[in-house]
């Protein structure tokens, strides 16, 4: 069904193509960056993280694939995160490929270019200090807010698209059969790409599903709030009113999702991360019993009124708490508000009226 063919590559059949793109010091080291056949030439599912050993990488692949980056004609991008979009910019300079985004991770992307770096970290602070977290967590970020920038980090930023991604449409690529499916969750404008052309093997099902992060074999996308510091619809912008004000729902966003995929009933999923898989519907229930268990696990936690950070602290990850590095301990804290703002959604907890910084309790 696949075939290995060097230089990180793996054939899918069917005019398509997988190349493992290394993500620099992460543990999910790599994207798998897909390579799909077109009748105007090669277009791109993704482009990987920018780094010169990424971009070297990506350059091996696409020769392996008998291609070479200046014959790329496009770039479908699953969602804005770096690890998927950081090439972008190369890739397009390289070959005057177009690049096409759903508009809700395209406002992302532009927010991100718009706004200085002082002002997202600023932001973060704030945020953080309402959810609870302690001094010595945001006293980094708030140097990092008063300096305008993170040493090391690069300063470039991510490219624009230009194009949407029409979700429920046929995309044009001539020759293919590439439908958008809008998932949000994992990202407001995250979508998956459905090939509806009979399976290279014949499994029986209806086509591949290039799933991105929604939908991954052996571990759960990161759900977390999606964060906009210059959020016109509220009144009230100071991090404490957002936290209270329970405005969007990302949680359900991504099991309404969920659901969806799983009734497509695709023969095979071709993801972002780890491997292709088949059995689809199988792993839609593990995750929607996985995000069951923690809301039911988090609303026992709010049998005493708590912070997001709280909460973070006694939820189970993948490692103790206290190994869990700084930066990815802000990202569990968004994700324990994103689980509570579901059991707010649900009628199941609230806001303790007059918290500072703000804690919850069940209903």
């Amino acid at each position: 069904m696949t075939r290995v063919t060097g230089a990180g590559v793996t054939g899918h059949g069917g005019g398509v193509w997988s190349i493992a793109v290394p993500i620099p010091d992460n543990p999910l080291g790599h994207t798998l960056v897909y390579v799909l056949d077109t009748d105007r030439g090669p277009v791109l599912i993704d482009t990987g993280w920018d780094d010169p050993a990424s971009w070297d990488v990506l350059v091996a692949g696409l020769a392996a694939c008998g291609t070479e980056v200046a014959e790329v004609h496009g770039v479908l991008l699953t969602h804005h995160h770096p690890d998927h979009h950081g090439l972008s910019a190369r890739v397009r300079a390289a070959s005057g490929a177009w690049l096409a985004m759903h508009e809700a991770d395209a406002h992302v992307v532009r927010r991100t270019r718009e706004y200085p770096m002082r002002r997202w970290f600023g932001y973060l602070v704030d945020k953080l200090t309402a959810a609870g977290a302690p001094a010595e967590h945001v006293a980094p970020l708030a140097a990092a807010r008063d300096a305008g920038r993170v040493p090391g980090l690069a300063a470039r930023l991510p490219a624009l698209p230009d194009r949407p991604i029409p979700p429920g449409e046929l995309l044009d690529l001539p020759g293919r059969r590439l439908r958008a499916i809008w998932t949000p969750g994992h990202t407001p404008g995250h979508v998956c790409l459905h090939l509806e052309e009979e399976h290279p093997a014949r499994l029986p099902g209806r086509g591949r599903l290039f799933s991105g992060d929604h939908l991954l074999p052996g571990i759960t996308p990161h759900i977390g709030l999606y964060e906009d510091p210059d959020d016109r619809t509220v009144t009230d912008p100071s991090p404490s009113s957002r936290l209270r004000s329970g405005r969007g729902d990302p949680i359900g966003d991504y099991l309404d999702s969920l659901e969806r995929i799983g009734r497509l009933g695709v023969a095979e999923v071709l993801p972002a991360h780890q491997h292709a898989f088949a059995h689809a519907p199988a792993r839609v229930r593990e995750l929607l019993a996985h995000h069951e268990a923690r809301l039911a696990g988090l609303l026992a936690l709010l049998a005493e009124a708590r912070t997001p950070w709280q909460l973070a602290e006694r939820m189970e990850w993948n490692r103790p708490w206290a190994d869990i590095p700084a930066g990815s301990r802000t990202i569990a804290v968004s994700e324990a508000e994103a689980h509570v703002r579901r059991l707010v959604k649900l009628g199941r907890a609230q806001a303790v009226p007059g918290s500072d910084p703000v804690a919850y309790a069940a209903v």
